[in-house]
């Protein structure tokens, strides 16, 4: 069963450039979970850099953003620097959190089929339960509105 809202979000324990990044740690926090395929692609470029415009908005709603993918904490930092990314970036190389997710999916490009991460973001809430859940991402627009919901959390 993928996750749903009302689920319990599984824990993660990620080691990021500046050192780790736990749900545990975050408790009490909003927490934006963001899954993307690739470091550096524009895609997920344009995704980091639209959650990092809005991190000032994101911290005055108490929520905090946090990017997965299974580049390595190297690939993140220098990622992070040539954009000026604020946004925190947890790699999963050596770790399951993107299967517990169901954000490790077959994928198809030009008819070859391969494993891969799917574009989604859980908006969890300071109890760490989800709260909403986007699937198979389309990157225009989507930080508006996860931005939206994670106000109105921040308001109820």
């Amino acid at each position: 069963m993928p996750l749903a809202p009302g689920d319990k979000a599984p824990d993660f324990d990620l080691p990021t450039p500046d050192g780790r990044v736990s749900l545990a740690g975050l408790k009490g926090n909003t927490v934006v979970l963001y899954f993307y395929p690739k470091d550096d692609t524009s895609g997920c470029t344009t995704e980091a850099t639209g959650f990092t415009a809005a991190a000032d908005a994101f911290a005055k709603a108490g929520a905090v953003v946090v990017g997965v993918s299974k580049d390595s904490v190297a690939s993140h930092a220098k990622f992070r620097a040539k954009h000026g990314l604020a946004v925190t970036l947890g790699s999963a190389k050596d770790d399951d959190v993107v299967e517990r997710y169901g954000a490790w999916v077959e994928k198809s490009m030009y008819g070859r089929k391969y494993l891969g991460i799917d574009r989604s973001t859980f908006l969890i809430n300071g109890e760490g339960v989800i709260r909403r859940v986007w699937r198979k991402v389309k990157v225009g627009g989507h930080v508006a509105e996860v931005l939206k919901e994670a106000e109105t959390l921040a308001a109820a």
